[in-house]
């Protein structure tokens, strides 16, 4: 693999273009400021993209590093399960004019 190797899913920035492969990633850290790209979270996420471009990891824990560095230590881009289901609606049951109690046909 090299650093050309794209993301399963392009990195959205707050501002310009995405992080579409590991090269986009690592030279958009390259940019940082010393005393943030020097924070553990940036770090870590260095690591994995030079682990990544060299096939000795997923290219997908190399995504979630950045991420997870971006926001702080929150990968704010992943949705806990909980937070994709939605609540049954309840619903009344009208026959004939007559009201059911839920539940009860």
């Amino acid at each position: 693999m090299s650093w050309q190797t794209p993301f399963e899913q392009p990195i959205a920035l707050p501002e310009g273009e995405p992080l579409i492969t590991l090269q986009d990633a690592a030279s958009y850290i390259q940019r940082l400021p010393a005393d943030i790209s020097g924070q553990p979270e940036w770090q870590l996420a260095i690591e994995m993209l030079i682990e990544a471009a060299e096939e000795r990891t997923f290219r997908m824990f190399a995504r979630i590093a950045v991420l997870k560095a971006m926001n702080d230590g929150t990968p704010r881009d992943v949705i806990p399960p909980t937070a994709r289901r939605k609540k049954a609606k309840v619903h009344k049951i009208i026959s004939q004019g007559r009201l059911w109690p839920e539940g009860v046909r």
